[in-house]
Parts: C-alpha cells; sequence; structure tokens
C-alpha cells in the first residue's frame, strides 16, 4: 500500500507541471494582459475587469505624472501617450520584463513552496485571498455533497428495489426535469419567490452569515448560517441529485442480479439483509467512485454562478473575477490550490475502495 500511495505522488508531480505548462502556454496566446488593463485605465478605456476593483494598481495612481509630451508608440495597445520609462516600470512590477521560459520556471519553483507571490491588483498575498474565499467554497462544496449523499443513495436504493413502478416512475419524471432546469434559473427563482423578489421574503440574499453574528448565542450562529446557505444549496443540488440518484439505483440493479443475492434469498435472508448486509458493499464502489467528480463540481465550478448570484465571495467567484482582470498570479494560485486538491480526493478515494472492499489490492495494480 505504501509503494502505490508514493507512486501516485509522485505522479502528481508531472500532472501538475503539466497543467500549468499548459494554462501558462494558453495565458501567453490570451488578448490583453494586466499592462493593458492599467494603460485602458489611464485611458478611461476600461468598464470592467480591474475597474470594479477599488484603489487599482499603485502605477495606476500615479499614472498622471507619468503622461509626457515625448511619449513615443509602444507595443501595447493603447500606450500611446505614456512614457517609456512608466510602461518598463510596468512590465517590471507584473514581471514582464523576463522571458517567458525565465517566467514559468520561476513560477514553478515558487509554487513547489507554495508561495504564489501577491495579486497585480490588490495589495495583498494569493494566499491570503485564498484563506479569506475558503471558507465559503467549504461551506458550499462540503454541505452539498453531504445533502446529496443523504438524499440519492436512499432514494436510488428504494428506486432499484421498486424498479418499473410508480415510485421509480414519478421520482425519475421529478429527477429528469429537476436535471433539465439550469441552476443558475432556478436561483432566480429562488430569488423572486423567498427572498424578498416579488413575494416572501423568508431568505436572506447576500453572505453566509448576517451582521453581528460573531455576537449570536452559539445556537443562534448555526440557525443563522444554515438559513443563509438554504437557498444557495437547494439551487446547486438540484441537478446534482439526479446524477448520484441515478448511480446508485443502476449499481444496486446490477449487484440485485447476480447470483450471490440469490443464493442469499433462498437461504431465508429477510430482504433488508440482503441489501444491506451483501449488495450494499459491493453497490457502493461505483458510487464512491463518483465522489471525488462530485465533491470536486461542488466545490469549485458548480458554485461560479451560484456564488455570483447570492453574493457569496468564495473561490470560484475570485477565479472568475481573476481570469477577467488578468490578475495572473491569482488565477494560477488558484488553478495549482484546485488541480492539487483534485489529485489529492482521487487518491483518498481510491483508498477508500479498500477500505470498503479489502479483496482490492494496490500494490499489485499498476499505474
Amino acid at each position: 500500500m505504501s509503494a502505490y500511495i508514493a507512486r501516485r505522488i509522485l505522479l502528481m508531480i508531472p500532472t501538475l507541471l503539466g497543467i500549468l505548462f499548459v494554462s501558462f502556454v494558453v495565458v501567453q496566446f490570451a488578448p490583453g494582459g494586466p499592462v493593458e488593463r492599467v494603460i485602458a485605465q489611464l485611458s478611461g478605456a476600461d468598464t470592467g475587469g480591474t475597474s470594479r476593483i477599488s484603489g487599482g494598481s499603485d502605477f495606476a495612481q500615479r499614472a498622471p505624472g507619468q503622461v509626457g509630451a515625448d511619449a513615443v508608440n509602444s507595443k501595447y495597445r493603447g500606450a500611446q501617450g505614456l512614457d517609456p520609462d512608466f510602461i518598463k516600470k510596468l512590465e517590471v512590477q507584473f514581471g514582464f520584463d523576463k522571458p517567458a521560459p525565465e517566467r514559468f520556471l520561476l513560477m514553478v519553483w515558487n509554487f513547489a513552496r507554495f508561495d504564489f507571490g501577491k495579486s497585480y491588483f490588490r495589495d495583498v498575498s494569493v494566499l491570503q485571498l485564498i484563506k479569506e474565499k475558503l471558507p465559503v467554497s467549504i461551506s458550499l462544496g462540503l454541505w452539498l455533497t453531504l445533502v446529496t449523499y443523504l438524499i440519492s443513495i436512499p432514494l436510488g436504493i428504494r428506486k432499484a428495489v421498486n424498479d418499473g413502478a410508480r415510485f421509480d416512475t414519478w421520482t425519475s419524471t421529478v429527477l429528469v426535469l429537476g436535471y433539465a432546469i439550469p441552476g443558475f434559473l432556478f436561483a432566480i427563482l429562488l430569488i423572486i419567490l423567498f427572498a424578498g423578489g416579488s413575494f416572501f421574503n423568508w431568505f436572506p440574499l447576500r453572505g453566509l452569515t448576517s451582521d453581528g453574528w460573531s455576537q449570536f448565542p452559539w445556537y443562534w450562529k448555526i440557525i443563522d448560517y444554515f438559513w443563509h446557505l438554504t437557498l444557495p444549496l437547494i439551487a446547486m443540488g438540484l441537478g446534482a441529485f439526479t446524477t448520484m440518484t441515478f448511480l446508485t439505483k443502476n449499481s444496486f440493479l446490477d449487484e440485485i442480479r447476480k447470483q450471490y443475492v440469490m443464493t442469499a434469498r433462498a437461504k431465508g435472508c429477510s430482504e433488508n439483509r440482503v441489501l444491506y448486509g451483501h449488495v450494499f458493499r459491493n453497490a457502493m464502489l461505483i458510487v464512491i467512485a463518483g465522489f471525488p467528480g462530485t465533491f470536486i463540481h461542488a466545490f469549485f465550478s458548480g458554485s461560479l454562478l451560484i456564488e455570483t448570484i447570492f453574493s457569496l465571495d468564495g473561490l470560484g467567484l475570485l477565479s472568475f473575477e481573476s481570469v477577467l482582470n488578468r490578475d495572473y498570479p491569482v488565477v494560477f494560485g488558484t488553478l495549482y490550490i484546485f488541480s492539487l486538491v483534485g489529485l489529492v480526493i482521487n487518491l483518498i478515494s481510491d483508498l477508500t475502495y479498500m477500505w470498503i472492499d479489502p479483496r482490492i489490492d494496490f500494490e499489485a495494480r499498476e499505474v
């Protein structure tokens, strides 16, 4: 087992390098950049991106004094009328005074030490930004995954037992309809209905806690926390239940039709004993295999629009805004964290197989 874990950990290194390399190359060909963003701020042409960041960059605040009559053309679009020395200082500030290969190697060396640098447009380190946004994403990801499994697994088992019956038919219809509705549209509907849109004002619209939350009694803190989480979790979980429920149902159907189940029933075992004493452990293997995808989707990509709609300042929203703003340290820092977490969760998922089914031998498995 230790040899298998060591091989998997070693394989994470080239995987992370490959992800960073491809992303770095793509960024080199992407239009715009942090220098162009600052130039756009100075010219008044920046209507988004960094224009939404309060304070801007230090250079942007100093810009008027850098404009000179002897300005020359620059390789940056919109840089006419700016002092070339000012442009060079911008390149030094953002690290573009070095060739691309040197910048990539420097980034890899820093990332290996978990040194992600500072944000281009916020006077704070990338790690500090991630720490600030992490609680929101953890809350959404963990609770959505937990609720999905607690509902989908029992529902999937019952659908398998009642395969083809009326219960199976109407629950499948409801699940498919829920999967077909985009989560962000359902989130807007929830706001209109229950968050003061046009009908009821039962749930809050912003943040994970109310003002003065730290002064609440401990039990009221818990109530307030879940009060804020209710609508985002419903909107995110609408489609998540479908995949996991059908995965559980099909997995149980495959196991129920096998010979050992017929033998157990012939010996007089009760239905609950057959389902939860014999079928459950084998059927859950494929469900556990879907855990990394479920968790990663809920933790990162699945929460982006929901975070935006419900004004939840998490990692998904941070990553999206960083891409728009060309804030490359934040972009690559969050990408590195996302990738590393995903690889670690996949390893944990594989190791969980052994805990459930000791017949699986990872030592004999070729990686």
